[in-house]
């Protein structure tokens, strides 16, 4: 028999009522490690950075700028083949891609531009050219010089580089329905050096590039609709030789004077 001291000291060794003694086992609530829990944040917010960038960037891409390159020589003397451009495509009017709906244009298409446009025999296609007749101009060609209503045109920017002789192609037949003197249609034989005069109709532009006697422009292919105008040329962002292959080559036919250039 266990005597009273006995019987207290177990009794204050475990008492009753004791929560450790008497309350039901709950299961541990699971929680991530701290540093799981970080890591599944920070890529949260990776995400999201990434997503909001490739927003803007097509946004940028649709509205305001996009980047081209020049794959001839048509230019040469302003652009040469190799140079990539940065394009301002919201100064006449960004289009809004798959609706078909045109913003408001900042600017219009004027004299002496530089722009960028879907040429009406190949619409999938960007040219990158000289804007030399506006609607209502009389153009005409005699000799290498353009002629811009019945005055001779200063072009600082245009170069010739063949003094062997004239050529003449098929396709030129078009400019037939635009002469300013229509009875002259029977005899008229245009070519590339000589042709004209023709008064642009209502609408349309007259494209030239600057590289006159290795140009395919719209001596050839004809007139292009406003519509088609989508872009002007800004800078020069990046250039170097075509057809360099190794990263010594590239270093050295980079054309480091002219990245940054304004394309006038």
């Amino acid at each position: 028999m266990s005597s009273p001291d006995e019987n207290r000291s177990m009794e204050e060794a475990n008492p009753e009522g004791s929560a450790e003694a008497d309350a039901p086992a709950h299961p541990a609530v699971s929680r991530p490690p701290p540093h799981r829990a970080g890591w599944v944040r920070s890529t949260a917010e990776l995400i999201r950075s990434v997503a909001i960038l490739l927003v803007f960037f097509f946004v940028v891409r649709a509205f305001v700028v996009e980047a081209f390159k020049i794959p001839t020589t048509s230019m040469e003397g302003t652009l040469l083949a190799g140079d990539f451009l940065l394009v301002n495509k919201a100064v006449y009017g960004a289009e809004i891609p798959g609706v078909g709906i045109t913003l408001p244009a900042l600017s219009i298409p004027e004299r002496g531009e530089v722009v960028v446009f879907h040429p009406p025999h190949d619409p999938e296609k960007h040219y990158v050219k000289r804007l030399v007749g506006l609607p209502g101009d009389t153009l005409e060609m005699r000799d290498k010089r353009l002629y811009l209503n019945g005055d001779e045109l200063y072009e600082p920017y245009a170069i010739h580089n063949d003094w062997d002789g004239d050529t003449v192609h098929p396709a030129m037949t078009w400019q037939t329905d635009h002469l300013k003197d229509p009875p002259a249609g029977r005899r008229y034989r245009p070519s590339r050096d000589n042709w004209g005069p023709l008064v642009i109709p209502g609408g349309s532009f007259f494209m030239l590039g600057d590289n006159r006697d290795n140009s395919e422009d719209s001596r050839y292919w004809g007139l292009v609709d406003r519509e088609s105008i989508k872009g002007r040329p800004w800078r020069v962002y990046y250039s170097s030789e075509p057809g360099q292959a190794g990263l010594v080559s590239w270093f050295r036919e980079v054309r480091w004077d002219r990245i940054g250039g304004r394309i006038r």
